[in-house]
């Protein structure tokens, strides 16, 4: 039987992948430890927030690969996107906004996948300096973590296109990349002929970064569907704190006005935050900073999310107030006419109808109760859920 998932807007589910194996180094895989280390739970939870640290998947380190020179540390890969799937599925069921404090960038996979477990249409917003388009075949340093976006859209390598049983993740026209700065001429083809939506960082500077925040949303059609923030932190100009820092491309306060857009949208499914690497942050500055960052935006968010949904309680109130007077009048009626036929009992279908909470900005239907049961009880709840998780299990 299906049931509402109707999400809590003052809720944060936070989860570790601690992985490193997508990366032509070590040292992304110590993120999660570092940012919790910054104060973020406390400061999520200062502003509002209900956090629910679900701790970290086995850490996945690099390293090197010399016997697949196209696609180096497949297994590894492969095995840190398939512990945080299931994580991420059980974060989206429990209401809650999955916070996903990554490593390397392939972890996107796995976000996707276990949010397409509740939502079958699943867009994404990929914040990131490089585009990450190249294949097996194009690149020139077998680094996975620059085919993420490729993998996503159903190209690649084999074993990771084949991670999502009917590929593709995300269907191109509902992908955006935005504050790109970096191409390599291969993946400069593949734009030249794909329906990715792109806003490179010159054009976000052009439009504004709050004004191409908003065209992407509207592009991915991300007022009806659900989508994920995949924030690669080396998109911010000159952070040091990464494998890859580069000038030029969006300043923070760029990335800041951004990431204000796209996480007060009510259909934001996911987050995860990529790329920072601790060993190039000895003294914690650009962790604080990013601490700072999330908890900026997702202050706002809070507040937005909060104002919509009161309004949206009241026509429910007003209409019950009155149904209310009108029963008191029929009711009323009844006795001053004399009538012996009783008052209507509502069926027991309106009374379940009833008891059903107001829709609210966000909600959702779920293919499975929300309470785990056992036995052929659960073997019954899990044979009605959706077309994409027979997919995924069958990959």
């Amino acid at each position: 039987m299906a049931v509402k998932i109707v999400r809590q807007p003052n809720k944060i589910a936070l989860l570790g992948a601690p992985t490193s194996a997508a990366a032509l180094s070590a040292g992304h895989e110590k993120a999660p430890a570092a940012l919790r280390t910054a104060g973020l739970v406390d400061r999520l939870r200062s502003i509002g927030y209900e956090v629910a640290d679900l701790g970290d998947d086995p850490p996945q380190l690099f390293q090197p690969d010399e016997e697949s020179p196209r696609a180096r540390n497949l297994p590894r890969v492969l095995a840190a996107i398939e512990a945080l799937k299931p994580r991420v599925e059980q974060a989206v069921k429990s209401a809650a906004l999955p916070l996903i404090l990554a490593g390397d960038c392939s972890v996107a996979l796995a976000t996707v996948a276990g949010v397409r477990r509740y939502f079958r249409n699943v867009g994404m917003i990929f914040m990131d300096r490089d585009a990450d388009l190249n294949t097996p075949a194009t690149t020139t340093s077998g680094c996975v973590d620059c085919m993420v976006v490729s993998h996503l859209s159903g190209r690649g390598a084999a074993e990771l296109v084949r991670f999502w049983g009917e590929p593709p993740l995300v269907r191109e026209p509902d992908l955006a990349l935005f504050g790109v700065d970096r191409l390599d001429p291969p993946e400069e083809e593949v734009l030249r002929q794909s329906a990715l939506r792109r806003y490179l960082a010159h054009d976000v500077q052009r439009m504004g970064a709050a004004a191409a925040a908003q065209a992407a949303v509207d592009r991915i059609h991300s007022s009806s569907h659900e989508f994920v923030l995949h924030f690669d932190v080396d998109v911010i100009s000159d952070f040091q704190a990464t494998n890859y820092p580069g000038s030029g491309g969006l300043s923070l306060e760029e990335v800041r006005e951004a990431l204000l857009v796209f996480v007060q949208q009510k259909h934001l499914a996911a987050m995860e935050i990529t790329a920072y690497n601790p060993t190039k942050d000895p003294d914690g500055t650009a962790a604080r900073l990013l601490v700072d960052l999330l908890a900026d935006v997702l202050e706002k968010r809070l507040e937005t999310l909060k104002a919509v949904a009161i309004p949206a309680a009241q026509p429910e109130r007003a209409t019950s107030t009155a149904a209310a007077s009108q029963s008191a009048a029929a009711g009323s009626s009844n006795a001053s006419s004399g009538s012996s036929q009783p008052p209507a009992v509502p069926s027991a279908e309106a009374s379940a109808a009833a008891s059903l909470p107001a829709a609210t900005p966000g909600e959702a239907w779920s293919p499975e109760p929300l309470e785990e049961t056992d036995g052929a009880e659960h073997s019954g709840a899990e044979s009605g859920a959706a077309e994409s998780s027979s997919e995924q299990e069958g990959s």
